[in-house]
């Protein structure tokens, strides 16, 4: 598996999705988990971070709007995304790192009325 994600689609603008990614135990158990996107013509960035204990950071451009979660009985992690925005449009990744860096494959999110 490594890191598989899913859920992306297209969203009105104050429309919500909800983002998951499958991953391989090796990869999430006990490892800090992340979010980044990366929009047209623009560099890939971090949206948010959760630790294995649950503690959570949140690039300022979506606090209050985004919640990471995790399941740590199914190696999924979760961001959602609710108060859609044009400028959330971009490829989300999900990224976990044992020993190497693992990137998902991303997801599609577009924002437009």
């Amino acid at each position: 598996v490594q890191l598989q994600a899913s859920g992306g689609g297209l969203v009105q603008p104050g429309g919500s999705l909800r983002l998951s990614c499958a991953a391989s135990r090796s990869i999430f158990s006990g490892k800090t988990m992340s979010w980044y996107r990366q929009a047209p013509g623009k560099q890939r960035e971090s949206v948010a971070r959760i630790t294995s204990g649950g503690s959570t950071w949140y690039a300022d451009s979506v606090k209050g709007r985004f919640t990471i979660s995790r399941d740590n009985a199914k190696n999924t992690l979760y961001l959602q995304m609710n108060v859609l925005k044009p400028e959330d449009t971009a490829v989300y990744y999900c990224y976990g790192w044992s020993g190497y860096e693992y990137w998902g494959q991303g997801t599609l999110v577009t924002v437009s009325s």
